[in-house]
C-alpha cells in the first residue's frame, strides 16, 4: 500500500472518530444516549488503520437494575402521591371531622342542660346537619379520588399500549437493518431500551431477549405484552365484581377478555395505583362509612327510647344508606342478593365476597383474605352485623361481594326539622317498687324499634328466692300469669313465661323491653314497667345520648373520637411509610442511575480530550499525505 493510501485510511479513521465524538458532546444532555466508541484496528491487507467498529458503552445488567429501581420508585411515587391528599383530608383541623363530632356531642351536653330550651334544640340540629354534611363530603371527594384512580388507570393502560407499539417497530427496524448492514444503528439501540426505561416506569414487565436482535414483553406470569413486532394490548373494563371498579384485561389467545388480578401489577404507575386503591382508598372509605353507620344507628336507637315534647316517641334523627351487595357479572345464575344491618357494632371495615360451591356457601373477608364464621338459614346469610339474602339458590361457582359501609358515608342525612322532635324525655321506666326491703335494681333499659307501650304499667313481684336466685311472675293482671308473649333470659327464649327465675347481672327481655337486673331482692319485692313520667324538663334521654360519646360502640371496641383519631394515625403512619420509603428508593435509583452514567454517560472532559487527540490524529496523517506528495514532486522533478 502506498503512502497515500495509508494517509487516505488515517484521515478516514480520525474523521470517524471526529463524529463519534462529536456526537458523544452534541448528545450530553439526551435522555436515553449511550456514550459511542471509536474501536479502531490495524489494515493487515496494506497497512494502515481502520475502524473496527462504533461500539455503544451499555451494559445491560446495570440498565436491568435501574429499570427495575425506577420502575419500584414510580409505584411508591404513585402511591405516596395519593394517600397523602386523604391524610391532609383526615387530620385537618379545621375541616376534619374530630372538632365536629365534639361540637355536636356539646350541643348535647347543652340539651341535657337545658331540654326545654329551643335554642339548645335548634344547637343540636345545627350541628348534627353540619356533621353529616361533613360525612357526605368526605364521601364524595374519595369519590372523586376512585374515579380518578380509574382514570389515571385508563391513561397508564393507554400510554403502556402505545409504548408497546413502539417498541414493537423498533424491533422491526432494527431486525432489517441487522439484516441489511450486518449491525443495528446505535441510535435505534438507543431509542429501544430507553423506551424499556419508559414502560418500566408504568409497569414491571419482563424483557426476554431473542436471538438479540428482538425484545420481548411479558407481564404477570408470562403474559406476552409485546412478541418481535407482535403487540397483545391491554384493555381496562369493568370489574365483574363491582362495575364502578376499572380494572385491566388480557385477550387470551382464543379471543377472550380475562381481567388481570391487581397481583399482576405490583411495580410501576399502575402497581402504585392499585396497592393505594386495595390497601388505603378502599379501607378509609370503609373507615368513614362505618363511623357514619354507628352514629347514625345508635343515636336513631336512643331516639326510639325517649319522648320528644309533643309528648311521641323519638323518630330517627339520621338517615342511614343500606349495605351494598352486587352479583359477579360472571355468574350463571341470576340470582339476586340484598343486604341489611342486623347488629351495627359489630361491623368491620372490610369488604366479603360470598361464593356458593353447589353445596355449601363460604364468605371471605377480602382486606384479610380469612374465612369468616357465619349463620345459614336457607339463603340467608348472617355475619360481622350483616344479613344478605338471595332470592334463589345460585349456581356452583357463583360470586357475590358485599360492602357493608363503603357508601355509608354518603347516606347519612339529619332527619330532625324541628326541635321539638329531639326525644330529650324518658320513655319508658322499670323501676323497683315503694316498698322494696332487698337490693334490686335495673339498668340499661332498651326498647326495640316496634315496641309499644302498654295502656297500663306491667307490675312483676317476686315470689321466690334462695339467696343465689330469684322468681319473678306477673302481678298486675290476675287473670294473666305470663309476664308477656316474648320473654328472652340472656337472650335465650323462655318457653314457660308464667314465671321466671333470674340471677343479679341477668339481662330480661319482655315484649321487646330489654333490662339488665343488679342486685338481690327479697321475697314480694317488685318491679313496675310503663310509661315513664315525663315533661318539658325531662333531660334523662338526652344524657343517655350524651354519654353516648364515651360508649365502645365502633366495633364494640372504641368511642366515635376514639375511631376516628385511629383512622387519622393510621393513614398518618402509612403515609410516613410512604414517604421514607420513597426517599429510600429514589435514593437507591439515583445511586444505580450514577453507576449507569459511569459506564454509560458522557464526560465532556474526556469527550474533549478526544476531540483534541483525534484532530491531532487527523493533522499528522494529512502531514503523511503531504510528505508523499512532496515526494512524488521531487521524483517527477528529476526527469
Amino acid at each position: 500500500m502506498s503512502i497515500f493510501s495509508i494517509g487516505l485510511s488515517g484521515l478516514n479513521t480520525a474523521q470517524q472518530a471526529l463524529s463519534t465524538t462529536s456526537s458523544n458532546i452534541s448528545n450530553v444532555n439526551t435522555e436515553g444516549y449511550n456514550r459511542q466508541l471509536t474501536l479502531l484496528g490495524e489494515n493487515v491487507t496494506g497497512g494502515g488503520v481502520q475502524v473496527n467498529d462504533v461500539q455503544r458503552q451499555f451494559d445491560e445488567f446495570v440498565a436491568g437494575q435501574l429499570n427495575e429501581a425506577k420502575s419500584a420508585s414510580s409505584a411508591l411515587e404513585a402511591y405516596e402521591g395519593q394517600i397523602s391528599q386523604v391524610d391532609d383530608l383526615l387530620a385537618d383541623r379545621e375541616a376534619g371531622l374530630s372538632p365536629l363530632i365534639q361540637d355536636f356531642f356539646s350541643s348535647m351536653e347543652d340539651l341535657a342542660g337545658s331540654p326545654s330550651d329551643p335554642a339548645a334544640r335548634q344547637g343540636v340540629m345545627g350541628n348534627a346537619d353540619t356533621l353529616a354534611a361533613q360525612f357526605r363530603s368526605f364521601d364524595s371527594y374519595l369519590n372523586d379520588m376512585q374515579s380518578g384512580i380509574n382514570g389515571r388507570i385508563e391513561d397508564a393502560v393507554t400510554e403502556l399500549n402505545n409504548s408497546a407499539e413502539e417498541l414493537a417497530s423498533l424491533n422491526k427496524e432494527i431486525t432489517l437493518a441487522r439484516a441489511k448492514n450486518g449491525e443495528a444503528p446505535n441510535g435505534l439501540l438507543n431509542q429501544r431500551d430507553q423506551l424499556i426505561s419508559d414502560i418500566s416506569e408504568i409497569a414491571d414487565v419482563d424483557v426476554v431477549k431473542q436471538d438479540g436482535d428482538t425484545y420481548n414483553l411479558t407481564i404477570g406470569n408470562g403474559k406476552s405484552l409485546v412478541s418481535g413486532d407482535r403487540v397483545n394490548k391491554l384493555e381496562t373494563m369493568s370489574s365483574s365484581a363491582d362495575p364502578e371498579r376499572t380494572v385491566v384485561g388480557y385477550r387470551d389467545s382464543g379471543g377472550n377478555l380475562q381481567e388481570l388480578d391487581s397481583e399482576t401489577f405490583e411495580e410501576g404507575e399502575l402497581g402504585g395505583l392499585l396497592r393505594f386503591r386495595n390497601e388505603s382508598l378502599d379501607k378509609v372509605q370503609n373507615q368513614i362509612g362505618q363511623l357514619a353507620i354507628n352514629i347514625a344507628a345508635e343515636f336513631n336507637d336512643q331516639q326510639r327510647q325517649g319522648v320528644d315534647l309533643n309528648g311521641e316517641r323519638g323518630a330517627d334523627m339520621f338517615s342511614m344508606a343500606a349495605p351494598k351487595a352486587i352479583a359477579n357479572d360472571n355468574n350463571t345464575s341470576d340470582a339476586g342478593i340484598e343486604a341489611s344491618f342486623t347488629d351495627t357494632r359489630q361491623l368491620t371495615t372490610g369488604d366479603y365476597e360470598i361464593q356458593y360451591d353447589g353445596d355449601d356457601y363460604s364468605v371471605t373477608r377480602l382486606d384479610t383474605g380469612k374465612d369468616v364464621a357465619f349463620e345459614e338459614d336457607g339463603n340467608d346469610l348472617t355475619f360481622d352485623g350483616v344479613q344478605v339474602s338471595l332470592d334463589q339458590e345460585p349456581d356452583a361457582g357463583d360470586r357475590f361481594q358485599v360492602q357493608p359501609t363503603r357508601d355509608a358515608a354518603g347516606g347519612i342525612e339529619n332527619l330532625i326539622n324541628e326541635g321539638a322532635d329531639i326525644a330529650a324525655g324518658q320513655l319508658l321506666a322499670v323501676e323497683p317498687g315503694a316498698g322494696n326491703q332487698g337490693e334490686l335494681a335495673v339498668d340499661e333499659i332498651r326498647t326495640e324499634a316496634g315496641y309499644n307501650l302498654p295502656d297500663d304499667p306491667l307490675e312483676m313481684t317476686v315470689s321466690d328466692t334462695d339467696g343465689d336466685s330469684f322468681t319473678l311472675e306477673n302481678a298486675s293482671d290476675p287473670g294473666n300469669d305470663a309476664l308477656g308473649t316474648d320473654v328472652l333470659v340472656n337472650g335465650e327464649a323462655v318457653a314457660d313465661t308464667t314465671s321466671v327465675e333470674l340471677e343479679s347481672g341477668d339481662t330480661l327481655t319482655i315484649d321487646g323491653v330489654s333490662m339488665t337486673l343488679d342486685g338481690m331482692p327479697e321475697v314480694d319485692d317488685s318491679l313496675v314497667m310503663g310509661q315513664a313520667a315525663s315533661g318539658s324538663g325531662d333531660n334523662r334521654n338526652a344524657l343517655a345520648m350524651q354519654n353516648l360519646q364515651d360508649e365502645d360502640v365502633v366495633g364494640n371496641q372504641a368511642s366515635f373520637s376514639e375511631a376516628y383519631a385511629s383512622m387519622v394515625s393510621d393513614v398518618g403512619n402509612d403515609t410516613n411509610i410512604a414517604q421514607v420509603n420513597l426517599d429510600a428508593q429514589e435514593g437507591l435509583t439515583e445511586q444505580l442511575r450514577e453507576v449507569q452514567q459511569s459506564e454509560s454517560g458522557v464526560n465532556l472532559d474526556e469527550e474533549a480530550a478526544n476531540l483534541v487527540r483525534y484532530q491531532q490524529f487527523y493533522q499528522a496523517n494529512a502531514k503523511v499525505i503531504e510528505t508523499g506528495t512532496t515526494l512524488m514532486d521531487t521524483i517527477l522533478g528529476l526527469r
